[in-house]
């Protein structure tokens, strides 16, 4: 443990990576629930080929490697290899299984998201998660999917922000709170049984649900409680850490009301998160499967906070945390490049900045957090005497 003014570098083991998901950054039209959420909306901008990870993943795994990651978060998009209720495309499974290969090739290791707020439009007509067949579908692609690469895969998160996610299914399907609560049902249920099916093929899995952190003041504290804890408890005796993604300080008009360039980081929070998870679930690691800060178009905030501050600043608050004694195993920024956030290309989290609408080149430019981030990896964490810049 550090003494009380200097911070001890994270461990050699340290997960250090970058995360995606597969709906946003790949681009393409499949048949699922966010192609028909964006057809029928005419306010967002439209998906078409997003970043282009679909072609271009051996290109962004090489700027992870060379970022210095040892891991990188992606999901798969249930809707691309399931596009039938039985039926595996196997040119969609092909896709994935070069992208796992490239990794490799990198020295990365992979994590793999099942669900990443995206399901086939078949599910849809079922009445997604609403309805018991699908649970049993979901663990069904689970299971095939766990069979495929549990040879090299060794984290898993079932459901990303799955308390958000049934946020995100209410407003869409104009769910009745009934429907809000048979859903989060049945999502403890398929995240228990596939955790389950994981650790019959490796024991030495680590399989977990991120959560988002909804921050600190009365209004984030009481959605936290109706929300997150009610899916982590039911879940709290079948997930190997406590995975949490965190971005603001709570919830404010900013936030709700879309402006999420203005919410003010709150880098210090991360540690408030920690140390929350940490007490709550006593023997399982904490793992930080998201974090980021978002701009307008690339462009600089008017409050003047830059992205490689807000990173050097998170990683100093999670060494802070860790050297309280709290067990922490990670941290996977959001994302490696810009990517499709909520229907539009406007706010821009990425490492590497994608002109999605003004470059059909769709190239990657690095930004300044780029090499903060490079160093952090390279350093283990921010030095020992480093001082947060945003108070």
């Amino acid at each position: 443990m550090a003494s009380k003014n200097k911070l001890s570098p994270l461990p050699a083991d340290f997960i250090w990576g970058v995360s995606t998901s597969g709906y946003q950054s790949e681009g393409g039209h499949v048949d699922s629930n966010w192609d028909r959420y964006n057809a029928a909306t005419p306010s967002q901008d439209r998906y078409g080929k997003a970043v282009d990870f679909r072609h271009r993943y051996r290109e962004d795994i090489a700027l992870a490697r060379d970022l210095g990651c040892n891991t990188f978060r992606i999901g798969i998009n249930w809707a691309r290899v399931e596009p039938r209720r039985g039926e595996f495309d196997e040119t969609e499974l092909a896709y994935y299984d070069d992208v796992l290969l490239a990794m490799k090739q990198a020295g990365i290791a992979t994590l793999i998201t099942l669900d990443h707020f995206v399901y086939p439009g078949w599910v849809g007509d079922q009445g997604a998660w609403t309805s018991a067949q699908t649970c049993a579908d979901f663990v069904r692609y689970s299971q095939m999917i766990a069979q495929r690469y549990h040879a090299d895969v060794k984290l898993w998160l079932t459901f990303n922000e799955a308390a958000f996610f049934t946020l995100i299914e209410w407003k869409y399907r104009k769910m009745k709170w009934a429907q809000v609560r048979l859903m989060r049902q049945h999502l403890i249920s398929a995240h228990r049984q596939v955790y389950d099916l994981i650790h019959s093929l490796d024991t030495s899995a680590m399989v977990s649900s991120n959560i988002v952190w909804c921050g600190r003041g009365w209004r984030s504290v009481l959605l936290q409680r109706f929300t997150d804890w009610l899916f982590l408890d039911g879940i709290a005796d079948k997930m190997d850490c406590s995975a949490f993604d965190y971005y603001y300080h709570g919830v404010t008009k900013e936030l709700l009301a879309g402006r999420i360039w203005e919410v003010d980081p709150d880098p210090s929070g991360i540690a408030h998160a920690i140390r929350k998870l940490a007490r709550r679930y006593p023997k399982i690691p904490v793992l930080i499967a998201e974090n980021g800060m978002p701009t307008d178009n690339a462009q600089p905030r008017a409050d003047g906070i830059r992205r490689e501050d807000v990173l050097r600043d998170s990683v100093y608050w999670m060494q802070r945390a860790r050297d309280e004694g709290n067990q922490v195993i990670g941290y996977l920024y959001w994302s490696l490049t810009d990517n499709f956030e909520w229907g539009k290309y406007g706010p821009r989290f990425g490492l590497y900045s994608v002109d999605v609408l003004g470059d059909p080149e769709l190239r990657r430019v690095p930004t300044a957090a780029v090499a903060a981030y490079r160093e952090v990896i390279l350093a283990n964490g921010v030095a020992g005497d480093y001082q947060p810049v945003i108070t």
